[in-house]
């Protein structure tokens, strides 16, 4: 059950998009840091995993247009703290691990934090879906400079400045736009290491061929758009260096609010070292 102070707003929102997934609510919302409130968007699940997570003291909201970036983009506008989080609600990422992302994000010392998901079982990360992935982190970073892992969902980043971004994906391409339009804004974009275990109940996306190119296909149309705002001389890079097993990179201007596990398959470099970008 979470727990929440009426007489206070939440430090973080840590929006959880649902299809289906009653089988994993429970866990997830009881690992919500305390203090914390969970906004569950509902895109049409038909297995009561609603009224489930209303009965367990989160925020429902209801996102008919089918779509993860749908969903996520209604719990972002759903949110009132400084700080959103992104979390999927199918138990293969622990909510628990959470303030370790929004950290950087709650000091100033970073934009953007993406949780890089380190597989605990050999089926928790499908090879088709890790291949997919890396074949992104290598556009992105030929695109950007940016030199990303993963695209993992587990994320945290201020509330004003994801609006700011102006994202209008509402499929799988939206967190791959979110980070694209940061890096074009020269946010200091950060990754830290999370457990990825195996998901509860089926996938809709990555554990499936079908949905993991569909997801591809999403991603790459987000990759050839020019996302308002960018900046078309080539800034100075500016890497910041992190603690823990965390790296972030930078390029020209940071947004306004700026300063205001087991082994894994994805290749680059070692754990910990600098990530660095060019801009664009």
């Amino acid at each position: 059950m979470i727990e929440t102070s009426p007489s206070s707003p939440p430090p973080v929102d840590v929006v959880l998009p649902c299809l289906d997934e009653a089988g994993a609510l429970p866990w997830v919302l009881d690992r919500i840091p305390p203090g914390w409130r969970a906004i569950v968007v509902d895109n049409g699940s038909t297995d009561g995993s609603a009224e489930l997570a209303r009965s367990l003291g989160a925020r429902v909201v209801h996102e008919p247009r089918r779509g993860f970036g749908a969903a996520c983009h209604a719990g972002l506008a759903a949110a009132t703290a400084e700080v959103v989080c992104f979390c999927d609600c199918d138990g293969s990422l622990d909510p628990a691990l959470l303030p370790s992302v929004a950290g950087p994000v709650l000091d100033g010392t970073a934009d953007l934090v993406l949780g890089r998901r380190r597989p605990t079982a050999l089926g928790a990360w499908p090879l088709h879906a890790r291949l997919a992935n890396l074949e992104l982190a290598r556009r992105i970073r030929r695109r950007s400079g940016l030199r990303l892992h993963d695209l993992g969902p587990m994320r945290a980043a201020r509330r004003r400045d994801l609006l700011a971004l102006d994202l209008t994906d509402r499929r799988s391409g939206y967190p791959l736009q979110m980070v694209v339009r940061a890096a074009d804004r020269g946010w200091r974009i950060r990754e830290t290491d999370v457990p990825y275990r195996p998901r509860t109940g089926r996938s809709k996306v990555t554990g499936t061929w079908r949905g993991t190119w569909q997801a591809v296909r999403d991603m790459s149309a987000v990759l050839t758009e020019t996302p308002p705002g960018a900046t078309p001389e080539a800034p100075t890079a500016r890497t910041v260096t992190g603690t823990g097993r965390a790296a972030a990179t930078t390029a020209g201007p940071a947004p306004s609010s700026a300063p205001s596990s087991a082994p894994g398959f994805a290749g680059g470099p070692a754990d910990g070292a600098p990530v660095t970008g060019a801009g664009r």
